[in-house]
């Protein structure tokens, strides 16, 4: 595999141009990140063109991540980003949290509106990410309704459309974006373990051994639990890939273990936490780049 992870559909630049020329249009922009990936599920190209517009950092999938580790996470995004918050759309846990956010700001803008002699109108407000990251679960919860189109795999939504929430308010719904050429290959191979990059733009034997070599460090007794595998602290993750494979039944003709097979196996667990609740970064991992 090259050094670089490339997964740049053309319709995410074409959405990229559509949302800059909106963001005149919003009074505020959610940007929703995978809890489990603090800081690799940051764009990089939001960093400029958000940087005249008021911004809540939200960290769904807090269900799937080390809950004390999202907390600290939380501390170290507050300093550039002072409403940040960790959120389940999955669950609704602190979901009431953003309509809070919401709320507020809509208040301001009435103020303001007042001021002016104006009538208030409307909170318009849009919600932007990574692919699955969550976008459009979370309008879905907030709205009461499943006007946005959601699914497991990345890029789902293709298109930006408004929905109304309670209370005076408008959320745009975008597609998932990423960035040309993730030349950081950690970052890269994160956001394919998370779901954020279709698998097959990497290889999967590779994937699944780095999110192993993760799992060790972050939580070897849930994998050993879960595959019932005894890991050695000199074992190539490439073998403990078999190992699981064996273990599972990922077997060819003459019982060559298939480590393809093994290794969707692997990610997919991971992905529905049924490897335990995990988070990939640390708080060292975080840069304003983020």
């Amino acid at each position: 595999m090259s050094r670089k992870i490339n997964w740049y559909p053309g319709h995410m630049e074409k959405a990229r141009r559509k949302i800059r020329e909106k963001l005149k249009l919003v009074d505020l922009v959610l940007e929703i990140r995978d809890a489990r990936i603090p800081a690799a599920s940051g764009n990089p190209q939001l960093v400029d063109l958000l940087e005249k517009q008021e911004q809540l950092v939200v960290l769904n999938k807090k269900d799937l991540a080390d809950e004390a580790a999202s907390e600290r996470w939380i501390e170290v995004l507050s300093d550039k980003y002072p409403a940040a918050l960790a959120c389940s759309a999955k669950t609704g846990d602190n979901l009431g949290l953003i309509d809070k956010k919401l709320d507020e700001v809509h208040q301001k803008l009435r103020q303001k509106s007042r001021q002016k002699g104006r009538e208030g109108r409307e909170l318009r407000a849009m919600v932007l990410g990574i692919p699955n990251s969550g976008k459009s679960t979370i309008i879905n919860r907030l709205s009461s309704r499943g006007s946005a189109g959601t699914g497991k795999k990345p890029g789902v939504t293709r298109g930006q459309s408004w929905i109304n929430i309670a209370g005076d308010k408008k959320l745009m719904d975008t597609p998932g974006l990423l960035w040309p050429d993730i030349e950081d290959r950690e970052q890269g191979l994160k956001l394919a373990i998370c779901g954020s990059v279709r698998m097959k733009v990497v290889d999967s034997e590779l994937l699944a051994c780095r999110l192993l070599d993760y799992l060790r460090e972050l939580n070897p007794a849930g994998l050993e639990s879960r595959y019932d595998v005894e890991i050695s602290p000199h074992q190539h993750s490439y073998d403990l890939l078999a190992e699981i494979g064996r273990q599972r039944g990922c077997l060819q003709s003459g019982g060559k273990v298939d480590r393809n097979r093994a290794a969707e196996i692997v990610v997919r667990e991971f992905q529905e936490a049924r490897l335990g609740r995990v988070t990939l970064e640390k708080q060292g991992d975080y840069s304003d780049e983020a």
